[in-house]
């Protein structure tokens, strides 16, 4: 069968049928065995977690950045115009 196509049904009746005999024989795992594949198991996936987490956190971080950096330099320069404008008629009227 070619590797690079997907499999279809027909591919799957047209193969011959294993037998019992054929199969990997499997043994059954010792509690230490489960144990130690548990520990690997929760290790690689506490991983995982962590890594993902740190990633979503680090694209979280950087759209906040860009969204306040865009309001301050959309906001700030009317905030500026407006606190020199009170600041310059305050001392209009005042002179």
């Amino acid at each position: 069968m070619d590797r690079s196509r997907i499999p279809v049904l027909t591919d799957a009746v047209a193969r011959p049928q294993r037998s019992a005999a054929d199969e990997v024989v499997r043994h059954s795992l010792t509690e230490s065995e489960l144990a130690e594949l548990q520990v690997r198991i929760a290790t690689g996936s506490f991983i995982l977690v962590e890594k993902l987490l740190h990633q979503a956190y680090k694209e979280m971080e950087a759209t906040l950045f860009d969204e306040v950096v865009g309001r301050l330099r959309h906001e700030l320069p009317a905030l500026i115009d407006q606190t020199l404008r009170e600041h310059f008629e305050k001392d209009l009227k005042d002179g």
